[in-house]
């Protein structure tokens, strides 16, 4: 994809993106506590967060006592970061998830909220695999978060889906996705008092099973997969899956 910029999104949304995604909507408490459970089985507890953002699981992992870092394109998103957790030591690298690179070596490599769906699709997708086998400590877990596209939404015509419903501020998605490419073309539609906000996003979509041969292409086996981070099972009706992939 020319001319992408991974630092876009962030640097749009950075000073609103945590009045637009409350901690509280997005299941943080119970992601803090899965990524903190899977860190604490390895010798050195410790996550590398793949797109930390405005640090929404980055500083209550620190704050839970594991050594944190993180990789971040928008220095708009670590600043807010910063001032929210000003002494705070998480170590963040700024660049491109799929290619830069932190020092040492840790227990997890998370990537939450579907940025595995990288829009440079499959070469960057297998590269986000391999950056994460660069920084897995022996049997440690690479961790992902992604959405799972229904029969119905995969037809070829717009779908509107609610994303988050809260009591002065709606978002919903409209979407429409290319069976042909792989690409899911979005509006998020941020509906608030103050009136209508618009934010275009575009994926390219792959199912869990594309992922676990993307992990096993990187030297990683599928250990879990579930529908929550409260570790509903995961079935056919799932709508999104938590997969943990473990270094060999």
């Amino acid at each position: 994809m020319t001319g992408y910029d991974p630092a876009a999104y962030g640097n749009r949304l950075g000073a609103d993106y945590d009045r637009m995604y409350p901690a509280a909507g997005l299941e943080t408490e119970a992601t803090v506590d899965f990524l903190v459970a899977l860190a604490e089985r390895h010798p050195d507890p410790s996550v590398l967060e793949f797109g930390i953002g405005t640090g929404r699981l980055a500083i209550e992992l620190h704050r839970r006592g594991l050594r944190v870092a993180g990789v971040e394109a928008s220095e708009r998103m670590v600043r807010a970061l910063r001032d929210k957790a000003p002494t705070a030591d998480i170590e963040i690298a700024i660049g491109d998830y799929v290619s830069t690179r932190v020092p040492g070596s840790f227990a997890v490599v998370a990537l939450a909220f579907n940025n595995i769906l990288d829009p440079r699709g499959l070469p960057a997708q297998l590269a986000l695999f391999e950056n994460a086998a660069r920084h897995l400590a022996p049997g440690g877990c690479f961790v992902i978060e992604a959405f799972i596209l229904g029969e119905d939404e995969r037809d070829g015509s717009w779908t509107v889906t609610p994303r988050y419903v809260g009591t002065d501020h709606v978002e919903l998605q409209v979407a429409r996705f290319d069976i042909e490419t792989g690409i899911l073309e979005r509006t998020l539609v941020h509906l608030r008092p103050q009136g209508a906000e618009f934010v275009p996003v575009r994926d390219v979509y792959s199912g869990p099973g594309e992922l676990d041969v993307m992990a096993h292409v990187h030297g990683m086996a599928r250990i879990a997969r579930y529908a929550s981070w409260s570790y509903a099972p995961f079935t056919a009706r799932s709508r999104r899956h938590i997969s943990v992939y473990q270094r060999s």
